[in-house]
């Protein structure tokens, strides 16, 4: 079947069978292959796209249940106004080294944004709490909450809001 869907901002058309995941659809008809396929059952996050701007694991949707509507991958995110055209939660990962393999990285990051885009200034327990359902076999975290912090950080310049309130983004993990 053919379907309409809009992603990384611009429209596209798709023909794909009806029991094709959305992750499979990105990557293999669209090239989108910053969709990670991990363990397929929706665990470790690394399928993890934006779907209207909230996370979904694009390896437990079919692709025709996104026909209709917004689809943001890690490709898609990159917008001209960070390092190098980079978004600030990519360019904050690689400043405070939150990656290593980068197999996790685009979930971790769209997980991100999608937590900013809701609270600018998250605690530290917000933030493990978020990114409790994307699994890193490299990092062990903590590079990844310093890149979180450092990426709030950079969108509240970017927007000119207030700094976080004292102590959110202390280290109490």
């Amino acid at each position: 079947m053919r379907i309409s869907m809009e992603v990384n901002g611009r429209g596209v058309e798709v023909d794909v069978e009806d029991r094709t995941s959305l992750a499979d659809c990105l990557r293999d008809r669209l090239g989108l292959t910053g969709v990670h396929l991990g363990c397929e059952h929706g665990v470790c996050g690394a399928c993890t796209v934006l779907l209207d701007g909230s996370s979904v694991r694009s390896c437990l949707l079919f692709a025709v249940q996104a026909a209709g509507h917004r689809v943001t991958t890690v490709e898609g995110l990159a917008d001209g106004a960070g390092q190098g055209g980079l978004h600030p939660v990519q360019t904050a990962f690689m400043a405070c080294h939150g990656l290593q393999c980068g197999f996790c990285t685009p979930g971790l990051v769209l997980t991100t944004c999608e937590l900013l885009a809701e609270d600018p200034a998250p605690t530290a327990e917000e933030v493990r709490a978020r990114l409790s359902g994307n699994l890193c076999r490299c990092t062990g975290y903590v590079k990844i909450f310093e890149a979180v912090d450092r990426a709030a950080e950079l969108m509240r310049a970017r927007s000119g809001t207030a700094a976080a309130p004292a102590g959110a983004a202390e280290d109490t993990r």
